[in-house]
């Protein structure tokens, strides 16, 4: 299974920005699809997942998320979406997508996304 995101770029503190990722084939059974980040010099870490039956909330996510950040997925389309508003500078990373299904993990291969203050 390829991951492929979309949606990173330039975006002003206090801005919003939505990112997508689409798997390359059909997930069907129980499966875990998630955003991580990695900023510069950090460890990458998780942002906020969604399991495969819902297709908004609940959903697991991290305190940092504070009510700025909503997952969202499209089970039809294979795809997971990432609605990021009130971006601070700290959120600048590259944003990763995560898939786990069938005891295998999958990965994209990221997008950056850079607030200015």
């Amino acid at each position: 299974v390829q991951l492929v995101e979309s949606g990173g770029g330039l975006v002003q503190a206090g801005g919003s920005r939505t990112l997508s990722c689409s798997a390359s084939e059909t997930i069907f059974g129980f499966n875990v699809m998630g955003w991580y980040r990695q900023a510069p010099g950090k460890q990458r870490e998780e942002v906020e997942e969604v399991a495969s039956i819902f297709s908004s909330g609940p959903r697991k996510y991290a305190d940092f998320v504070a009510g700025r950040f909503t997952i969202s997925r499209e089970n039809a389309e294979n795809t997971v979406y990432l609605q990021m508003n009130s971006l601070k500078s700290e959120d600048t990373a590259v944003y990763y997508c995560n898939l786990r299904w069938s005891g295998r993990e999958y990965w994209g291969q990221g997008t950056q996304v850079t607030v200015s203050s």
